[in-house]
């Protein structure tokens, strides 16, 4: 299906203004069954999604304004190439933070066997004064932009905020060489001492048309 550049353009604008609600965003996640891949991989792990804060994620747009996405909602491939920045509002401190990002729908919805894939992991996050968060290290995993096969669905990806805790840096269950296919951010979270996330946000991506 061929999609017109004034369609993108509504869409753009449709997603330029950020989530203002923590209810929203968690209605979100329930309706798009994030629940089930993010909480309950494997059954005796869990992540509680019971946020305190509002997450922001915004795309860079060269020419244009940035993005700054709704929870659940689809922006076309060419506005994801990012990489994105942060911003968290209503959280009890400054940081540090860790940013993670998932793909749970890899290669397809029906038939995840690569999920979830890891597009982003990165520590040492601090906000200013404006919430925006600031990173003076690098990424674990540098940002990866979406790609779902053709012929897929939408693919959802998402970005959860944690709590840093002593001793992240110190991790070595994921380092930058570390297959970014078949992770498991539940896992993961568990065996450093992540806790839950007290923000969140996610987008929908489909396939170049």
């Amino acid at each position: 299906m061929h999609l017109s550049l004034g369609f993108l353009s509504l869409i753009a604008l449709a997603v330029i203004a950020q989530d203002t609600s923590i209810a929203t965003v968690k209605r979100a996640f329930s309706n798009a069954n994030v629940w089930i891949p993010l909480i309950y991989i494997p059954e005796d792990i869990s992540i509680n999604f019971n946020p305190t804060a509002l997450l922001e994620v915004t795309f860079p747009e060269p020419g244009a304004r940035p993005i700054t996405i709704h929870a659940g909602q689809q922006l076309p491939r060419n506005s994801t190439a990012g990489p994105p920045s942060f911003s968290v509002r209503g959280a009890a401190s400054r940081g540090p933070f860790v940013v993670a990002a998932v793909d749970p729908d890899a290669p397809t919805p029906q038939d995840p066997t690569s999920a979830e894939i890891r597009h982003f992991l990165g520590g040492n996050f601090v906000s200013d004064g404006s919430g925006l968060l600031h990173n003076g290290t690098a990424a674990v995993s540098e940002f990866l932009q979406p790609t779902p096969p053709a012929g897929s669905d939408a693919h959802r990806y998402i970005f959860l905020l944690f709590n840093q805790p002593r001793g992240f840096n110190d991790q070595t269950l994921v380092t930058p060489t570390t297959s970014i296919s078949n992770f498991d951010i539940a896992t993961f979270a568990k065996a450093v001492g992540l806790g839950n996330p007290i923000a969140g946000t996610f987008m929908l991506v489909a396939p170049d048309s």
